[in-house]
């Protein structure tokens, strides 16, 4: 009795000291200390509600356009890709899992075998019957037990593997739905400007008919006649560049839709009523809406639990292994006092192979901190990129006010100059061409204006996290 008791103190005492030092083979995870503040530039935002809180169909008024968001969703081929990693990732979960349970087989084999009598010393004569037929039935089981946190941390790193690449997955969204925004609207602005210059083409085709009937009337001469046929031709040599861009365009927007590539069913560029209140939120709102900033930092916990596992290749491995079954040398005797069974507990303590554990060590180190510094770097990306957007709202909006001042003085300037033309000798064609052109130029221009406009709303959204959920 005493000496059970003896063995069982020393077990507990064993076990005790064990998990002790295992607390100090594998380390706890806790989110890195980052500076995640001001990161705007200039914005004084205080507001903690931000538009990345916002559905995307919230922000798109535009319904064919949410149709199209919504028809990339489910057949674009990048984002079935990052689903099918999700799936992937779930698969090495369960596979890590189960590796804290333990392995069980079972076989059943018939081994024939015959001695040499020779070789077993037999004297002669004895009628020993050397060939012998051994039937067996068994059961084997391993575990090895998770003694230094190995186990733990694998299972860990297997989940920050899983949310990466479910942060990968809404990362990829997220850029889908700028893409097929973004798109959407350039093809917009080109369809527009196409038409600018289909009206601007009519007027200079009536220009030039109205030269002619003043060369008669000799109030221009023959030079007036040909710059407006010039001026004509200058504007419509500009048409099949806009229509291969319309083509490029919706060729590009249709791969996004995962279908192939043919014609985009859209509204007008006019019918675009841009979003009057952007709310970015503060900066450390990042951290919780960036898709790609959280990807960032689940492959840091992953690379953290790497170390810990790697730390833990210097312990030894405690490993239990079981057998047991039934072997007979006859197969009717089989379920008849046949049983067997071994168990075996086996400690493992790497000692030649110190110098690979320990250039394991430092790669997963190495490794972990370079996974840090590609979280941090994607915070101030993340920083950049919202300043960069807010920015270039606030000039799309000032440029817009400004161009609609332009636009104006110049439709008073053609207006005034073709009047001249025609009632007095103060000014040329000459005139007349450089305020068409001007004007022609500025409307262009006020398409892209608002393009700017519309593509930093998008680019807002998405780089402050939207467009996910």
């Amino acid at each position: 009795m005493f000496n059970q008791m003896k063995t069982r103190y020393f077990l507990i005492a064993a076990t005790a000291l064990l998990i002790i030092a295992s607390c100090k083979v594998s380390q706890h995870y806790s989110r890195p200390s980052v500076n995640a503040a001001n990161l705007y530039r200039d914005s004084s935002a205080t507001d903690t509600n931000s538009i990345a809180a916002l559905p995307w169909r919230s922000l798109f008024a535009d319904t064919v356009l949410q149709n199209l968001i919504q028809e990339g969703i489910n057949n674009n081929l990048n984002l079935k890709t990052a689903i099918l990693k999700i799936a992937e990732a779930n698969a090495t979960l369960k596979e890590a899992k189960a590796a804290y349970f333990p392995t069980l087989s079972a076989g059943a084999t018939v081994t024939k075998a015959k001695s040499s009598q020779a070789a077993q010393s037999f004297p002669a004569g004895l009628g020993i019957d050397l060939n012998t037929t051994t039937y067996q039935a068994d059961l084997s089981a391993s575990w090895t037990l998770n003694v230094w946190g190995q186990l733990s941390s694998l299972k860990r790193q297997a989940i920050a593997q899983f949310l990466e690449s479910d942060a990968s997955k809404r990362a990829v969204q997220t850029a889908l739905v700028a893409s097929i925004a973004n798109d959407y609207y350039t093809l917009l602005s080109y369809d527009q400007q196409l038409a600018i210059t289909q009206q601007t083409v009519k007027n200079d085709i009536q220009d030039v008919e109205t030269n002619k009937s003043l060369l008669k009337a000799d109030v221009v001469t023959g030079a007036a006649v040909v710059q407006s046929e010039a001026n004509r031709y200058a504007a419509e040599i500009t048409m099949p560049d806009l229509e291969a861009n319309i083509r490029a365009t919706e060729n590009a927007l249709s791969i996004l839709l995962g279908r192939g590539p043919g014609p985009i069913k859209r509204l007008t560029m006019a019918e675009q009523i841009p979003v009057e209140t952007l709310n970015a939120g503060v900066s450390t709102l990042l951290l919780k809406n960036r898709p790609d900033i959280q990807q960032s930092e689940f492959a840091f916990m992953a690379a953290f639990e790497n170390t810990n596992v790697a730390h833990s290749y210097f312990y030894p491995t405690l490993t239990i292994t079981a057998e047991g079954g039934l072997s007979t040398l006859q197969l009717k005797d089989l379920f008849n006092n046949s049983i067997f069974y071994n168990l075996v507990g086996g400690l493992t303590q790497p000692i030649f192979n110190q110098g690979q554990n320990k250039a394991r060590y430092r790669i997963a180190k190495a490794q972990q901190l370079e996974a840090f510094n590609t979280y941090q770097q994607s915070i101030l990306t993340a920083g950049q990129q919202v300043a960069n957007d807010l920015f270039s709202y606030k000039q799309a909006i000032k440029k817009a006010g400004l161009r609609k001042k332009e636009l104006d003085a110049l439709e008073k300037s053609v207006d005034y100059t073709k009047q001249l033309l025609t009632y007095s000798s103060a000014t040329n064609y000459t005139d007349v061409l450089t305020s068409e052109q001007n004007l022609l130029a500025a409307q262009l221009a006020g398409v892209n204006d608002k393009l700017q406009q519309l593509q930093a709303i998008v680019n807002l959204y998405t780089d402050l996290g939207g467009g996910w959920k």
